[in-house]
């Protein structure tokens, strides 16, 4: 049976003392870059993992970090999830992936086992929960990262910065003579409303086109709630000639729609989703997005929970991640 590697044993690897390998792992104290770099690499080398129920013991919280997001079939959200597990296994930390289904009631229980099982962090999409409902882990002292459109307060966000990609398709809309546009968003009832659709509502005056209340439909963030809406724009007395959708997930529901209906995409209706899913460009026709990388948002998250695990600081950091506009076959 081959032996659990030690701290001592990255540490003369990497001919540093073991203190220094425990800066690395902690960062508690500032590293020479070079340093950092030797350690790293032993640690690689070696295939050391830190030794979590010790850590455990210590510090009196689990190697556990709760991913708290409202649909995990959306492959946002598994992707989501895949980057945070890889930045956060080199400090031996383990994510729980839990499924909110989009219900206040399920997102308020898993906050509050968070802070029963001592959780080492959270990361949480909210989708109904209200800034107050954070006060006992804010209390616990847990840290808490969200990723969100909008802010919840003075926690960690990582949010989307969506105004040029969104102004950009809106610009391949106007290139093709669509002036009558819709959107698909998200229900009235989630936490901040929703910014994409506030989004593309004041970006489209620009363009001298508006966006108005009778052709907005609302739903879930899902393949239902597309369908549904995508068929409610469609019997309206002027029907629109470009549909922007709350998601990706959405625009599927609303591509199916289409094709039931013999609604020619784009020849009818030009049909514009948000995220960049994995499924975005394996769908017929394509589909043109707006691409928010969950990949860099997984980063960002792990990066920020590693700050407030390291006790780096007091105050709250918001990242903003660039947004990118995919031009594909649907519009």
């Amino acid at each position: 049976m081959r032996e659990r590697v030690t701290m001592a044993d990255v540490a003369r690897a990497a001919g540093v003392s073991s203190a220094t390998v425990s800066y690395v792992l902690s960062g508690k104290r500032p590293v020479n870059p070079e340093t950092r770099a030797a350690v790293e690499a032993a640690i690689t080398k070696l295939g050391f993992t830190v030794n979590a129920t010790a850590r455990s013991l210590r510090t009196g919280r689990s190697s556990l970090v709760a991913l708290i997001v409202p649909d995990i079939a959306n492959p946002f959200y598994a992707q989501l999830a895949a980057t945070l597990q890889e930045n956060l296994r080199s400090l031996g930390l383990h994510v729980v992936v839990c499924n909110t289904r989009a219900r206040r009631d399920e997102e308020q229980a898993l906050l509050t086992e968070a802070v029963q099982q001592r959780f080492a962090g959270v990361v949480i999409t909210p989708f109904r929960l209200k800034p107050q409902d954070f006060q006992p882990l804010v209390e616990a002292g847990m840290p808490i990262v969200v990723s969100a459109d909008v802010s919840f307060g003075a926690l960690d966000l990582v949010t989307p910065d969506a105004r040029t990609a969104t102004r950009q398709a809106l610009e391949r809309v106007a290139a093709a003579q669509r002036r009558r546009i819709a959107m698909i968003a998200g229900p009235r009832d989630a936490t901040g409303g929703d910014p994409r659709l506030e989004l593309l509502r004041s970006l489209a005056l620009q363009f001298g086109m508006a966006l108005p209340h009778e052709l907005v439909v609302r739903g879930e963030h899902t393949r239902e709630a597309g369908a549904a809406g995508f068929a409610q724009l469609m019997s309206r007395r002027y029907r629109p000639d470009a549909v922007f959708c709350g998601n990706d997930v959405i625009a599927v529901g609303a591509l199916e729609k289409a094709h039931e209906l013999g609604v020619e995409i784009p020849g009818d209706v030009a049909l514009i989703g948000h995220d960049d899913a994995s499924f975005a460009s394996l769908v017929r026709p394509q589909l043109t997005t707006i691409r928010y990388s969950a990949l860099e948002v997984g980063r960002a998250a792990a990066r920020l929970l590693t700050e407030r695990l390291n006790g780096g600081r007091d105050v709250h950091k918001t990242v903003h991640v660039k947004a990118e506009f995919v031009a594909r076959a649907s519009a």
